[in-house]
């Protein structure tokens, strides 16, 4: 049985843990799912680790809120090189899944963005560790987490 690991913090404004969660068990079976919910975003890169070492997780869901301040941009960057070389020291996916606040000046907008990114990124875990050739199907095509897709680019 697979584990899936789900990290997050209390510092975020939306439980988008939760919500993968919710969003794993509607879509699939042969899983554990383990929470492990930190206080901020650079707490992150350790619980991953943690995850991985302690608890033999194969893939992890990584959820951080960074605010709208140049402090909080500069917290969000050092959680994501820390969760970069946590990947590569476990040699294991992490997907790191962060939704900045002025994404949205608009609170049920950043909600729902909050959901939806959590939700298509649990989906993309699913593909990852059961059915990676879903993804090939995908690639190139321009989509995109939380907000509508892109779509790819014609010659």
């Amino acid at each position: 049985m697979k584990k899936i690991g789900i990290v997050d913090t209390t510092f975020a404004r939306y439980d988008m843990g939760h919500a993968a969660i919710d969003e794993l068990k509607s879509n699939a079976t042969g899983f554990r799912i383990l929470r492990y919910t930190v206080p901020g975003i650079k707490d992150i890169p350790v619980a991953c680790k943690i995850l991985f070492e302690e608890k033999n997780c194969d893939l992890i869901l990584a959820f951080g809120m960074p605010g709208p301040k140049p402090i909080d941009k500069q917290c969000a960057h050092e959680a994501s090189t820390g969760i970069i070389q946590t990947q590569l020291l476990c040699n294991k996916h992490i997907l790191e899944v962060f939704v900045h606040e002025d994404e949205s000046d608009d609170e049920k907008k950043l909600a729902r963005l909050a959901d939806r990114r959590a939700r298509e990124h649990a989906i993309n875990a699913i593909h990852l560790l059961f059915n990676q050739d879903e993804l090939i199907t995908k690639a190139g095509k321009g989509l995109r987490e939380g907000f509508e897709d892109a779509g790819p680019l014609r010659m």
